[in-house]
Parts: structure tokens; C-alpha cells; sequence
């Protein structure tokens, strides 16, 4: 008996690293096609907590009325099948929830998130009985019942940090979202048929060794092909940072990200002006007083890379510029030096996190372009005072600061409280609409100047024969967009900055308008 009360503990263990890698795993598979917003966030976390403490409450009971080894080590058995039917139950539904967020059908969308959701009950409900089933059959006295239910608690919670490392660092960039709750399973079933056979024999326990089995043939025939069904689409894979999509569609290369909402990178060859977010950070330097001559930009930074859009058409602009482009997820730029002609030989990839890396870098600037959310959320912390005095610490006198910012109709909060927040450090500021899309652009300049320049030297441009066409077009969509200065605004701060709030704000208010069912 004190050999099965040790190994109790080692089942204990693995349950708790099995929910919190279950949890992590939902976050990965719901994000592919829900997103990342804290709304997201949540919605899994409050709901995967709801299950665990229904878990509580039944194991509690079910361990009264029978207090066997055997009977917990069942119940594992079968919280780990369940675990391994979620993607195969999920992904029509997935899929189904995909194609609604391309035509932004709410009805579809949200009661697919919720039908999703409501597949985790059965697998995290029956591994919430796991601690207190553990506590009743591991406690023979009352005296020792505290230090017995601290050790299976404490046990259990260390099992549960290693699953918030296992999945995001290791399964998921391996094996991809669908496969890591296979293995998942494989764990949870394997610890639980060694605890059945320990607990009553091997003939008892023979009817239990179908069910990895049967998890086997799910893993290698349950879920074939692409996790999407997207148009053109011709490469996907989960990083541990994102699920990556590349399609091609009439000849454009378009990386799009978790749920898709939002184009990060374009790619044709030859061509340099893709009527988006990307080529408006050309326009940045002739903001300056004119003449402003191309040859001054030496040094660029782009944090948020992606697959290099703007690295290329910045090559093309400023030959002679050396471009810094960071970028947190290393295989998005694998990615786009594969299928996004990212081999440019004047940049320099920096595989970081773009406000460490920043702040780490021991240039000054003349560009530095931010744009490294996924839209419609910037992170937080690329939107306060601080970030920003660093960004005008590395730009040099005559620099310009670009950041992308999201807008939706009659609703710009994001982008006047970005404003706000960036003239606290910047002398003069602009702001210029993307036509056609939900983007802003916020520029900076680190001295004083007129939108006189960026006339003067559209004309000083135009006047040169050697200036790309495409630039005179962008610089003339960059002042054609130009708005209004905003007033009011929140200030972001590293102490304060409600983003997220003022952005699931926009989006609801947004989505509940009555215009997004007939957006096409």
C-alpha cells in the first residue's frame, strides 16, 4: 500500500501538469481562430477554472462513495481520451468559425467559440477530481491530514507549472496545436494504466489498454490536412509564438496570422506599393524641411518585421540605409525568406522582442517604424511615454518615428490616445488615414517641423528622374490622408495603459453596429 500511495503522488503530479498544459494547448487552438485579446484570454481561463472547481466539488463525493485507487486511476483513464477527442470534435467546428471570421458572421463565430468551449468540460472537469480524490485516499488519520493535503496540493501545482512551459515551448512548435493534445493524452492514459495495473493486475486492466490505442489512431488518421481551408492557401505551421498562414492569391504572397484578421505582409515581385500600412513608413523623413535628401537615411529600424514588406520597399527607397528589423518569432522570418524574397543583403534580422531590442541597440535612427501588433491590439507596452522617449533616444536629430495604429468608423480612441500619449515626448506630430483599410499612421518627428516639407519635397522629388514612382504615389496618399490634430485621449504610461479596454471597447461597439454582417 505504500508503494500505491507513492506512486499517487506521481499521478497527482501529472494530472496538474496535464490541465494547465490543456489550458495553454485551448489558448493555441481557439487563438488560430479567435485571437489573442484578453476577451479571449478570459473567456478560456474563466471558464477552464468554472470546470476544475465542478471537478472539486464532484471528486470530492465521488471519493466517499468509493474510496478506491482504482477508481481514480479510471477516471484519468478516461480525462485523457477526452482529451485527445477535443481537436478531433473541434476542427469542423474551427473550420467553420474560420470561414465566419473572413466574412465576420458574429452569430457562427460566437457560438462556435462556445461550442468549442464547451468540449473542454468532460476532460478538465474529471482531472479536477484528481486532488481531492488523491487527499481521500491518501489521508488514514486526521493527524497527518494537513501536511498530506499541502504535499498532494503542492505537488500537483509544480505538475501544473511544468505544463505552462511543456506545450508553448516544446509540443507545439514540434508537433503542431493538434497533435500536442495527443500527446497530451498519451501521458495522462499512460500514467493511469500504470496506476490500474499497480491497483488491480494486468487481466483487470486489459479492456483499459484500448483506449491508447484508439488515441493512436486518432493522432495518425484523425486529423489530416491543413488546419484551415483558406483560399490559396499553400504553407501553415505553429510556431511558439503564432499560427502562421501563407496564401497565395492571384500571384500575391500574403502572411496572415492566428485568426487572419489582418494582412502583415505582401510580396510580389517587382512591385513596391501595395496601397497599405507598409510603404507609408517611406514617407517618414520628408516630413523634414525640403529639400530633404534621400541619401540622408543611413539607418533604419523596423520593429515588427514580420515577412519583410517593408524592409524591401525601404531597400528600394534608400539603397544605401541599413535596416535593423526586429522580430520576436523566428519562423516568420524563416518564412519570409522563403516565400516573401526577404534576402536583402542590407538587413539585419534581430530574432527579439522588439522594445528590448530596441532599447538594447547602441544606434541612432533616422527611421523607426513601429508596427508590430496583431491587429486590431498593439501591445501595451509599445504605447506609453517611456517606450516612446526611448524610441526618440535612438533617433537621430532630423529621425522619424512611424507607428501603425488601428481605427474603426467613427471610433478613432486608439489613435487620439496614441496621439496624446506621443506628444508628450515628440515636438510635431501627424496623422494620416489609410484609405480603404483600419489603419492610421502616426508620425513623429524629433525636431520641429512644418507639413510644408513633405510638399516641398514631393515637389523636389517629382522634379528628379530618378525618384521611383511609387514613392511620389505614396507620399501623395500620405498627404491626401492627413487628419485633423485630435484632441482629448488617454496617456499611456508603463504603469497605466488601458489598450486593451479602449480596444475591445472599438471592437464591440464595432461589431454591434449592424455593419459588420454586410462587410464584404
Amino acid at each position: 500500500m505504500t508503494a500505491m500511495r507513492k506512486y499517487l503522488y506521481i499521478a497527482v503530479f501529472f494530472s496538474g501538469m496535464a490541465s494547465l498544459a490543456v489550458e495553454f494547448s485551448a489558448s493555441r487552438l481557439l487563438g488560430n481562430y479567435f485571437g489573442s485579446s484578453n476577451l479571449v484570454w478570459a473567456s478560456i481561463i474563466g471558464l477552464i477554472l468554472i470546470y476544475l472547481t465542478l471537478g472539486y466539488f464532484l471528486g470530492g463525493a465521488w471519493a466517499d462513495r468509493s474510496p478506491r485507487f482504482v477508481t481514480l486511476y479510471k477516471i484519468l483513464a478516461w480525462a485523457g481520451f477526452a482529451i485527445a477527442l477535443v481537436p478531433l470534435a473541434s476542427r469542423p467546428l474551427l473550420r467553420l468559425a474560420a470561414n465566419a471570421f473572413d466574412q465576420l458572421q458574429l452569430g457562427v463565430l460566437f457560438g462556435s467559440f462556445s461550442v468549442v468551449m464547451v468540449l473542454f468540460i468532460i476532460p478538465v472537469t474529471l482531472m479536477g477530481t484528481a486532488s481531492p480524490f488523491a487527499i481521500r485516499l491518501a489521508i488514514k488519520d486526521t493527524e497527518g491530514a494537513g501536511k498530506i493535503s499541502g504535499r498532494i496540493y503542492a505537488i500537483s501545482t509544480l505538475g501544473s507549472f511544468l505544463g505552462t512551459f511543456l506545450p508553448v515551448l516544446v509540443l507545439i512548435p514540434i508537433l503542431g496545436t493538434y497533435r500536442t493534445f495527443i500527446v497530451i493524452s498519451m501521458g495522462l492514459i499512460a500514467i493511469a494504466l500504470l496506476g490500474l495495473i499497480l491497483a488491480q493486475g494486468f487481466k483487470k486492466s486489459l479492456l483499459y489498454c484500448l483506449i491508447p490505442v484508439a488515441v493512436i489512431l486518432l493522432g495518425v488518421f484523425g486529423i489530416p490536412g491543413m488546419d484551415k481551408t483558406s483560399p490559396g492557401l499553400v504553407y501553415e505551421k505553429d510556431s511558439a509564438y503564432n499560427y502562421i498562414q501563407v496564401l497565395d492569391q492571384d500571384g500575391y504572397m500574403l502572411l496572415r496570422l492566428n485568426e487572419g484578421q489582418g494582412i502583415h505582409s505582401i510580396y510580389k515581385a517587382g512591385q513596391y506599393n501595395f496601397n497599405g500600412p507598409w510603404e507609408r513608413v517611406l514617407a517618414a523623413p520628408y516630413f523634414n524641411q525640403a529639400p530633404y535628401a534621400t541619401a540622408n537615411v543611413k539607418n533604419i529600424a523596423i520593429v515588427g518585421l514580420a515577412a519583410g514588406t517593408t524592409a524591401r520597399e525601404a531597400s528600394q527607397v534608400f539603397p544605401s540605409a541599413a535596416i535593423d528589423g526586429f522580430e520576436i518569432d523566428p519562423e516568420i522570418v524563416r518564412v519570409g525568406r522563403e516565400y516573401f524574397g526577404m534576402d536583402l543583403p542590407n538587413l539585419n534580422v534581430i530574432i527579439q522582442d522588439g522594445r528590448y531590442g530596441l532599447a538594447h541597440s547602441n544606434k541612432q535612427y533616422d527611421i523607426i517604424s513601429v508596427d508590430a501588433y496583431r491587429p486590431p491590439y498593439i501591445p501595451w507596452q509599445m504605447t506609453t511615454v517611456e517606450f516612446f522617449q526611448m524610441v526618440k533616444e535612438h533617433l537621430t536629430p532630423s529621425g522619424v518615428m512611424v507607428i501603425n495604429a488601428g481605427i474603426a468608423p467613427n471610433d478613432r480612441r486608439l489613435a487620439d490616445s496614441l496621439y496624446a500619449t506621443i506628444r508628450q515626448v515628440f515636438p510635431t506630430l501627424y496623422i494620416s488615414d489609410v484609405a480603404g483599410s483600419f489603419n492610421t499612421i502616426i508620425y513623429a518627428t524629433a525636431q520641429p517641423t512644418n507639413v510644408s516639407g513633405l510638399m516641398g519635397n514631393y515637389q523636389t522629388l517629382a522634379a528628379d528622374p530618378a525618384t521611383p514612382s511609387f514613392l511620389l504615389d505614396i507620399l501623395a496618399e500620405t498627404y491626401a490622408g492627413l487628419q485633423p490634430a485630435p484632441s482629448g485621449g488617454t496617456l499611456f504610461t508603463d504603469d497605466k495603459a488601458p489598450v486593451e479596454q479602449i480596444t475591445n471597447s472599438m471592437v464591440l461597439k464595432f461589431l454591434f453596429s449592424g455593419q459588420v454582417e454586410n462587410l464584404e
